[in-house]
Formats: C-alpha cells, structure tokens, sequence
C-alpha cells in the first residue's frame, strides 16, 4: 500500500465482494480518519472505516441491490450488498455530513494495511452525552512477515 495513493485528493473505486455494488468516492482525510467503533452492532461488523463526505460518494454500479439496516435511534443508515452481504458505506449519526466507508472495499486497500486503528466509544455514543468523541481503544495489526 502507497499511503498517498489514498490522501483524499484523488477518487478512489470501490466494490462489494461480489461487485454487485460499486461506487466512487473521495475520502474527506485520507487514511487518517480510519477507525472502528465499539457499539453493538459495529463490534460484531468489526470493519475499519473512513470517512467521505456525502457530495463525495457515488454508486455508479448497483444501487439497486443495496440494502439498508438502521437500529436504535434510526439515524445511522447502513447499505450492504443484497447478493453478497458485504457493508459498504454508512452515513453517520455522529457526523450527518459524512458516510463511513468500509476501507476493505476499496480498491487496493485492506483493514490489515493499518498498523493501528483507534476505537470510537460508540456504547455511549457522542450524541448521547456531551457531544465529545472518545476514543475507547485501539487494535493494532502484526503481520508475521509472511507475505
């Protein structure tokens, strides 16, 4: 991975598992706004995410088999491939301006490229209290050297 292949500055193609869904998006901070959450639902996805603004993302392939998934306050809206069952993208219910996209979905990129990636405290979210992000954790990855 060239980590300036993905500062923002140019539109990055994406893609479910099975390709069904494909989109373009432009990422608002490059790699630098990967994270993952811990509420209920994003522990069990367990996806590194990145952000996009709304203007910067665009299904150009499958827009009719995405499906929606929305829990709690509904705010979150969460769009997964029909055919493969792959998330894509979410907009934000802490940032309504931003979708969170599923970094494994782009195009040259992996969730084990990030050495470390913090942990939004998503069981109390933002939103909920005095409107502060907190970071709850971090994962890391270490790759055993074998290619």
């Amino acid at each position: 991975m060239n980590p300036a292949d993905f500062d923002g500055r140019r539109e990055l193609q994406a893609a479910c598992h099975c390709g069904a869904v494909r989109f373009r998006v432009l990422l608002a901070d490059g790699l630098r706004s990967a994270r993952r959450c811990n509420c209920s639902y994003c522990r069990m996805r367990g996806a590194v995410a990145l952000s996009a603004n709304l203007d910067d993302l665009h299904v150009v392939e499958g827009a009719d088999k995405l499906t929606l998934y929305q829990f709690n306050t509904g705010q979150a809206k969460h769009y997964f491939c029909s055919v493969c069952g792959i998330y894509t993208f979410h907009s934000r219910r802490s940032n309504p301006n931003q979708y969170g996209v599923n970094a494994a979905c782009i195009d040259g990129l992996s969730p084990f490229d990030f050495d470390e990636v913090p942990v939004s405290e998503g069981r109390n979210h933002p939103k909920d209290g005095d409107g502060k992000a907190v970071v709850a954790g971090w994962v890391s990855y270490r790759g055993n050297g074998g290619g």
